[in-house]
């Protein structure tokens, strides 16, 4: 018998008993959902893993009252964020960089280290802004869907964006930065 292809489908499979068809979910969004956290998180492998565990617990948890009304990928990374919102109130293990440490100009070569230094990057940035640039960019997800995970009004998630980017490329030495 083929795998379904649809999220529908093995979320149907799963709700009748088919402990795969989780799997299968499972595998599906277990690299977007580690890779979220681990932007929003700056580099912390351990922290992040351990976070997309929780994550995929609660939607075996869960996932008889998900309702289908936004993406299973949208229902998920609200799941993730609001995960690390609860970790990030009650521990202060995450680091920032203030703005006036932050270093000149970084290169970056497309190789493996660059998604290490993107991570580190992160933590120049402001956790809103972390969780917006994040869901942008490496998520791939419109401002109505990253408004939908945050609850957040599209002007302010346009705004973290915008001086999310600037940031990031001001420590990329980008040319546009430069004029």
């Amino acid at each position: 018998m083929l795998t379904p292809k649809t999220d529908s489908e093995l979320i149907a499979r799963f709700l009748a008993g088919d402990q795969r068809a989780f799997a299968d979910l499972v595998r599906r969004y277990q690299s977007p959902i580690r890779q979220f956290l681990r932007r929003l998180a700056a580099g912390d492998h351990a922290l992040a893993d351990d976070m997309a565990q929780e994550t995929f617990l609660k939607m075996f948890t869960s996932l008889a009252s998900f309702r289908g009304e936004a993406g299973l990928s949208t229902w998920l990374h609200t799941i993730a964020y609001r995960c690390f919102l609860r970790y990030v109130s009650s521990h202060s293990r995450l680091q920032f960089v203030d703005d006036d440490h932050m270093p000149e100009a970084m290169s970056v070569a497309p190789t493996a280290m660059s998604d290490i230094l993107v991570e580190q990057m992160m933590k120049h940035l402001s956790l809103n802004e972390r969780l917006m640039v994040t869901l942008s960019v490496s998520g791939g997800m419109s401002h109505a869907e990253i408004a939908e995970i945050t609850q957040a009004p599209l002007g302010t998630i346009k705004s973290h964006i915008n001086r999310a980017k600037k940031k990031l490329a001001r420590l990329l030495g980008s040319e546009e930065e430069r004029t």
